[in-house]
């Protein structure tokens, strides 16, 4: 089975064009997997597996206390295995052919109000050269929407300044191009500066970095860093909330909504693989104009 596991790795990463990460999630389910169909049983066969070992296997996941998106998930991924080593002649017969998937019940993610995220953004220090730096990614993150795994990965060459655009690579290598606000493209203008006056010259061996956000020895910023800097600003700011990197590209989608921009739109600016991901943002526009009608309206 661990061939086959390897095989299927593969196929994931040069067929399907999967991350590096979302592959060893793959692998760590599968692996797990394994170590639960071979007990005591050295010389599992892959395809004497049935239905039932399938079914004792998600009854072990739920007695060990897995949330329900986990054990969807492990589920999800035995049903892919399965269905490659069907297609490639690997197996007679899919056990995994009726599994169903649980549904999740989607949680409305936190975003911040106009008011909030324009408070967030103004608390950088730009009289330090770290504050210049904050605010180029406060900027971003709420004015591009794209995730902190992506920004982190951006290099100079990906910024367009002529055309205001930047060109992200997201999940599954996926390219697409992203417009840049004013306030942000001044925020990207005031970062260059002080990258190249402070951040480049202070550290003389990265020179030659290609990464556009440094730390202070010179190199790529990573996204631990980036989780601190935001919860920096939103204790500086007493902003009471839930707050990670990814609030920030709620908060773009949830505005751009509330502002009259289409599904689609949002959808493609996000990099979503389905429609049906970006529609839990109606749910908070629609929560939030309930909830205007009632303080506002005489009769609700």
């Amino acid at each position: 089975m661990k061939k086959l596991i390897n095989e299927f790795k593969n196929y994931l990463k040069n067929e399907k064009n999967y991350s590096y990460h979302t592959i060893l999630s793959y692998e760590n389910d599968l692996f797990q997997f394994r170590n639960f169909l071979i007990g005591n049983n050295k010389n599992i066969d892959i395809g004497k597996v049935n239905h039932i070992n399938l079914r004792k296997y998600i009854v072990q996941l739920k007695d060990k206390s897995y949330s329900q998106k986990s054990v969807a998930r492990k589920i999800s991924t035995i049903r892919s295995f399965f269905k490659y080593l069907m297609k490639n002649g690997k197996i007679q017969s899919n056990p995994a052919l009726n599994l169903i998937i649980p549904k999740i019940d989607k949680k409305l993610p936190y975003f911040l109000y106009i008011q909030e995220i324009n408070k967030l953004i103004d608390s950088t220090e730009t009289g330090k050269t770290s504050g210049i730096r904050d605010r180029v990614i406060l900027e971003m993150l709420y004015g591009t929407g794209m995730r902190v795994s992506e920004i982190i990965y951006l290099d100079i060459s990906d910024i367009d300044l002529a055309d205001q655009v930047v060109r992200v690579l997201g999940k599954g290598s996926k390219e697409r191009i992203l417009p840049v606000s004013k306030p942000c493209k001044k925020a990207i203008i005031d970062y260059l500066r002080i990258r190249e006056g402070y951040y480049l010259r202070k550290n003389k061996h990265a020179k030659k970095e290609k990464a556009f956000l440094l730390n202070r020895f010179g190199g790529r910023l990573t996204a631990r860093s980036i989780c601190r800097i935001i919860n920096k600003y939103m204790n500086l700011t007493s902003l009471d909330k839930k707050i990670s990197p990814h609030v920030l590209r709620h908060t773009f989608a949830t505005h751009l909504l509330e502002g009259g921009a289409d599904l689609r739109s949002v959808q493609e600016l996000l990099g979503h693989e389905s429609l049906s991901t970006t529609q839990i943002y109606t749910h908070i526009t629609k929560d939030r104009l309930r909830s205007v009608y009632k303080k506002s309206h005489p009769r609700s």
